[in-house]
C-alpha cells in the first residue's frame, strides 16, 4: 500500500499560482480559481511513496482564458532504488491559436551513475525539435543507447 508523502515541494508550484497552502499530510490536491483575465486557473499536486522506498511528486497548473489563450506548467520528480527522474515543462496557446511547448527531462541510473538529459520544444510555426545527451558517472559525454 502506498504511503502518502508531504506535498510541500509539489505544493510550491500551486502556491506560486495563488492557491492556498497544501496540507502536509495530503496525498493529492486539486483546485480551481478565477484569474485576473476573467478565466480559470486549475491546479493539482500529488505525492506518493512506494513499498520499496521510491518516492514521486507531481504538480501542475493550467490556465484557460475567455479569449482562447491558455497556458500549462507541470513538473515531476521521482526517485527510488533504481535511480531518479526530474521533468518540467510548459505550453502556451495565444488567442490566435499559436502554440509553443517545451519540456526538459533528466534521469540518472542509481547503479551506474549514468544519466541522460533531454529537451523538446514545439512551435506551431516551426515544428518540433528534440535533443538528448548522455553522460557517464564522471560527467563525460557518452553515446546514448
Amino acid at each position: 500500500m502506498n504511503r502518502i508523502l508531504s506535498l510541500a515541494a509539489s505544493g510550491a508550484l500551486l502556491a506560486s499560482a495563488g492557491f492556498a497552502a497544501l496540507p502536509a499530510d495530503a496525498g493529492s490536491v486539486r483546485g480551481a480559481r478565477a484569474n485576473a483575465a476573467a478565466g480559470t486557473t486549475y491546479g493539482a499536486a500529488a505525492a506518493r511513496q512506494g513499498p520499496n522506498g521510491g518516492t514521486a511528486r507531481r504538480a501542475g497548473t493550467t490556465t484557460v482564458n475567455p479569449d482562447g489563450s491558455a497556458s500549462h506548467r507541470s513538473g515531476l520528480q521521482a526517485s527510488g532504488p533504481q535511480g531518479s527522474l526530474q521533468s518540467s515543462g510548459s505550453a502556451t496557446r495565444d488567442a490566435s491559436g499559436n502554440v509553443t511547448q517545451s519540456r526538459s527531462t533528466s534521469a540518472t541510473n542509481a547503479a551506474t551513475g549514468n544519466s541522460v538529459q533531454s529537451s523538446s520544444a514545439y512551435n506551431s510555426a516551426t515544428g518540433l525539435t528534440r535533443s538528448s545527451t548522455c553522460y557517464n558517472a564522471s560527467g563525460a559525454v557518452i553515446a546514448c543507447r
